[in-house]
């Protein structure tokens, strides 16, 4: 499936050492994914976007973000490249895409916006095109125009915006200084979970024991606060890859080598991945399944998402198998002592599952 890329930072930094300078940026994964066995769609390579907030606030150009997308493959467009070394931003929101919903068109290319806010999504929505009827009835007319694709993950977005709307916010209006609030986005992101919970249930057409699982990494912003989600519908499978790195700044020791510094405890630089950027295994922190990771004030708080999914017990161990299925995860990678070491990060979930020697 796809990969998401989000960068808030004190300061700008430049879209190429995000995207296309590191070794493993967010395009080298498009094609070489080290976390992705799906044999059915292999390669990242049905179009792409990014999006991002100008850095300083300029009436002319409004509070919505920049987007650029395309269809084709991210490592084949040379806009992108050009773009990307003359670009600066303090928010950034990058997307490859392997669709699993909806044709090749830049209507169905992430991340996708409304006004002030961005969102994107790893994943998948079980039973779909049954709850689509739901969806379409529940929310409020603007929001159902404003779907122009085909797309699961732009109809779970018009979803989150009328949740937003139903919270008392209209997401319509500009954010202000300080956004809408971590707070409330996190509960319109919960409440857009809930809903889709139910109604895939209500769709599972009572064969709910062979039920495919919906995969739900979500990440919303609107200029000010993240909120990211790592969910699955399981109490026994893992959910989709995600990672986060915080540190004092994002540096290129090396050409194409990139490691976050620490040079005290300020989160000056945060990162979120579904795939590491870095091959040094102490810059990046796992999100547990099922948990939900808000950036406010250049801080990051974790939080579990506690319902029928939740695991009490953090020892019990999930299976990667449906994840792996659909080329979100992968086996641990376990190299010899003669192999080149210069490998992501692949022995941070603690999974069960037979290793790969390299």
């Amino acid at each position: 499936m796809c990969r998401f890329l989000i960068f808030k930072g004190r300061d700008p930094i430049l879209l190429a050492h995000l995207l296309t300078r590191p070794e493993h940026s967010i395009i080298n994964q498009s094609y070489d994914s080290r976390l992705r066995i799906d044999n059915r769609r292999p390669i990242n390579g049905d179009g792409f976007g990014v999006g991002y907030y100008t850095p300083e606030a300029d009436p002319e150009l409004g509070d919505g973000p920049c987007v650029f997308c395309a269809t084709t493959p991210a490592w084949n467009n040379l806009n992108l490249a050009r773009l990307a070394e003359k670009t600066k931003s303090s928010m950034v929101f990058a997307h490859v895409r392997a669709s699993t919903a909806g044709v090749l068109s830049e209507t169905n290319c992430h991340p996708f916006t409304f006004h002030s806010l961005m969102f994107m999504h790893n994943g998948q929505i079980a039973n779909f095109h049954r709850m689509k009827r739901k969806l379409a009835s529940h929310m409020k007319d603007e929001y159902f125009l404003y779907v122009q694709g085909g797309t699961d993950s732009e109809w779970a977005f018009a979803l989150f915006l009328d949740s937003l709307d139903k919270l008392g916010v209209d997401p319509s209006k500009p954010a202000g200084v300080n956004g809408f609030g971590h707070e409330m986005i996190r509960n319109a992101i919960l409440l857009t979970i809930q809903y889709i919970k139910d109604w895939s249930k209500q769709c599972s057409e009572g064969d709910t024991d062979n039920e495919e699982p919906s995969l739900l990494n979500f990440a919303v912003t609107d200029g000010h606060s993240v909120i990211v989600t790592r969910y699955i519908t399981s109490r026994t499978e893992e959910a989709a890859s995600l990672h986060f790195s915080t540190g004092s700044k994002f540096i290129e020791y090396e050409p194409g080598q990139y490691k976050m510094e620490r040079r005290d405890r300020r989160q000056d630089v945060i990162l979120v991945a579904s795939e590491p950027l870095t091959f040094e295994r102490s810059d990046w922190v796992t999100v547990p399944t099922n948990s939900i990771l808000t950036i406010n004030n250049q801080t990051v708080l974790l939080h579990p998402i506690m319902d029928e999914f939740y695991q009490t017990d953090p020892s019990v161990p999930r299976s990667s198998n449906f994840a792996a299925s659909r080329g979100l995860v992968s086996p641990i990678v376990e190299p010899q002592a003669s192999t080149n070491v210069n490998l992501p990060p692949l022995e941070r979930e603690g999974r069960r599952r037979l290793s790969i020697t390299v």
